[in-house]
């Protein structure tokens, strides 16, 4: 499995190394949440509200999930290749922005410039899709975030670390170093793997109502958006939650704000190996229903009055589970959908997804802001696990209708 070999008949392609996949979809996911830990710091260093701070979240999630409407047209016509490349060398130049910051308009200016880096976690989905079949891609992707998981389990973690010895600054000194290794990275061992296109990126655009008009890519867009948003939830809440109701130092935050990831290698852990032979509408229903679970028995115990961080976070591995099993999945079954637009599916789909993560990380530090501990914020999440339960159930039987 060290090498994405499988190609497509007719097609030329240059495989890139597992790891480099890994790598692309890890420092996303590091840029996302290593310095989460570090808001409270940001909040007194630009003398400004928490609430302010934590724009550096949901702006970015919501610039995130813009350019995801255009990187696909743009991979689809031009190649995956140059356009990861240049994405991240944009994110290196908005990083070094961000650490010259002196006022927070000027930080989150740059904060939503470095959502660049998009490119490499959209572009890695559409290059196994380029490369493998609906139910081996599925696997594929589970392999390559079960991969990139041990990243949001350690990147706080490290970033808490960092920010207590040498000041937040070291996140972002950080994210310019591995963005620096991730381009060399790209540039040595991925090759273009997208079938040549001679249209125009206006015909790529233009391509958008083949899959806006198809229900099952909504089905799998809105199962995933909802898992994941469950997520999004958590990062746009679980800063407060950590700080403010368990009084948690930064260091400890960000030792337990990993617990998702835990769940998460273990449900991209079963992804790779049972989706194949399983089938990816099984894969997401079980996701869904598991996340909904954990997240209502811990409802259940935080109304009893038994809470604490251990129980909190603890619960929070079953948001891990239902996203590890969920979204390798329904990113598969988006992508096949009309699977000569992967690069336009991924980043339309992606943009779905990214998009309403940042609406629910604002809602989730607005909702916490009335009070009730954690429970806003857990029934925000069972809320949106229930979405993905009820849209995969749509899609099944609209696939049966189908196939009937």
């Amino acid at each position: 499995m060290a090498i994405l070999t499988e190609t497509s008949r007719g097609a030329t392609r240059t495989p890139p190394h597992i790891l480099t996949l890994v790598a692309l979809v890890g420092v996303s996911t590091l840029a996302m949440n290593v310095f989460l830990p570090s808001l409270p710091a940001m909040s007194e260093y630009f003398a400004t509200d928490y609430g302010v701070m934590q724009l550096s979240v949901g702006l970015y999630l919501g610039i995130n999930a813009v350019l995801q409407l255009f990187v696909g047209p743009l991979s689809d016509r031009y190649g995956r290749r140059p356009v990861i490349l240049s994405g991240i060398v944009l994110f290196m130049l908005a990083t070094l922005g961000a650490l010259m910051a002196t006022t927070v308009e000027v930080f989150l200016a740059f904060r939503m410039a470095q959502a660049a880096i998009v490119v490499a976690m959209v572009l890695s989905r559409a290059i196994v899709r380029d490369l493998y079949p609906q139910d081996k891609a599925a696997s594929m992707l589970g392999y390559v975030t079960m991969g990139m998981s041990i990243v949001p389990m350690i990147g706080p973690a490290v970033g808490g670390v960092l920010e207590a010895s040498f000041g937040w600054q070291s996140n972002f000194w950080l994210l310019l170093i591995v963005g620096v290794a991730l381009w060399l990275l790209t540039y040595f061992d991925l090759g273009e793997t997208a079938p040549p296109s001679s249209g125009t990126f206006a015909d790529q655009v233009r391509q958008y109502p083949d899959l806006l008009t198809s229900r099952r890519f909504w089905g799998y867009c809105a199962a995933s958006a909802f898992a994941s948003g469950a997520f999004f939830a958590y990062l746009g809440g679980a800063p407060f939650v950590g700080t403010s109701v368990f009084g948690m130092s930064p260091e400890t935050l960000g030792l337990y704000f990993g617990a998702p990831a835990l769940g998460y290698l273990v449900g991209n852990g079963i992804s790779g190996r049972f989706s194949q032979r399983i089938g990816i509408d099984r894969m997401i229903l079980w996701g869904a229903i598991g996340q909904v679970s954990g997240l209502t028995m811990l409802a259940i115990i935080t109304l009893s009055g038994f809470t604490s961080h251990y129980v909190f976070f603890g619960f929070m591995t079953f948001v891990g589970l239902g996203n590890g099993l969920v979204i390798p999945n329904a990113t598969a079954g988006m992508l096949s959908v009309k699977p000569h637009l992967a690069g336009t599916a991924s980043g339309l789909g992606g943009a779905i997804m990214i998009g309403g993560g940042a609406a629910l990380s604002a809602v989730a530090g607005w909702v916490l802001g009335f009070g009730g501990g954690a429970l806003p914020l857990i029934a925000l999440m069972v809320a949106s696990g229930s979405g993905s339960v009820v849209a995969i159930l749509l899609t099944i039987r609209r696939t049966r209708m189908l196939s009937a």
